[in-house]
């Protein structure tokens, strides 16, 4: 019996071809960190549920919604993509610094 690869080459489907991780991360164009994030907690209009907001990250809405993603699980909390930034539920501003820094951005905390 011939393997399920070869029967698949027989109906026509050809199996993608494996990529290294390092060569697809490389070809892509290189983020913009030089630029600090700044992460402020709001409760402003809020009834005064804290929320965490990242500002000034790259514009680019499918790196955004990967990065909220990412933060979500990391912090275990619910959160969002609003106008350019992301909104992660409560005070998680310690943990979304190390996040990206992690990924070598230069965040700061802004507010009071």
């Amino acid at each position: 019996m011939s393997s399920l690869h070869e029967q698949l080459k027989n109906l026509g489907f050809n199996a993608p071809e494996k990529h290294d991780q390092a060569t697809v991360e490389q070809s892509e164009t290189p983020l913009d960190t030089s630029q600090p994030v700044r992460i402020q907690r709001q409760t402003k209009g809020r009834k005064g549920k804290g929320v965490t907001v990242i500002f000034d990250l790259p514009d680019n809405p499918d790196l955004l919604a990967e990065y909220a993603s990412a933060l979500r699980k990391t912090c275990g909390v619910g959160g969002a993509v609003k106008d350019g930034t992301i909104e992660l539920q409560g005070d998680q501003r310690n943990k979304a610094k190390q996040w990206l820094e992690q990924r070598g951005f230069k965040a700061k905390f802004a507010g009071g």
